[in-house]
């Protein structure tokens, strides 16, 4: 008997042990964040929604290389590459993006296509508003991932005239 009634007390100091860990955070003040009317602080190293980089002349880093779209364990990464033509660049290397699509109805933002990328063309950024009752809407295409381009920059490095190699050395 002598056992049972230790086994009730120390039951009971359990469940008064836990009411009084309740009651001292009911006293507490609440912490809420204001989200939807504040935008929310996330944290440096937080993974959200991609972002293509663009370069100091506001060309694509993307040189379509296709790492990202290997590493990516889901297969979430659909890239089709074109070459730069002499009259016309679209990034700094010899091939583009020319369509780069990322579904996010497979993506795990597990960030290994950002870390396969020898140009660090595709960042993570801070977007995390993505729901969708259409799964079709969560296929992002390059123009939705692109960054913004700076005031003043047009995106494309544009000649008239192929420039020709000198013969002399």
């Amino acid at each position: 008997m002598p056992s049972r009634i230790s086994e009730v007390l120390s039951g009971a100091a359990a469940i008064a042990k836990g009411m009084g860990t309740t009651f001292k955070e009911m006293l507490n003040p609440t912490l809420t964040d204001l989200y939807p009317d504040a935008p929310p602080v996330l944290q440096e190293r937080y993974r959200g929604l991609h972002v293509l980089q663009r370069d100091e002349n506001g060309l694509e880093k993307c040189v379509a290389c296709f790492l990202c779209s290997a590493a990516c364990p889901t297969n979430c990464i659909y890239i089709v590459a074109a070459d730069n033509t002499a009259q016309e660049r679209i990034s700094g290397g010899e091939r583009y993006a020319k369509i780069y699509n990322i579904d996010y109805s497979r993506c795990i933002f597990c960030g290994y296509c950002v870390e396969a990328c020898p140009t660090d063309a595709i960042t993570h950024g801070h977007g995390f508003e993505m729901a969708s009752y259409d799964t079709s809407t969560l296929v992002y295409r390059k123009e939705k991932l692109l960054a913004p381009l700076p005031a003043g920059v047009t995106g494309r490095f544009r000649l008239e005239e192929p420039v020709l190699a000198e013969s002399g050395h």
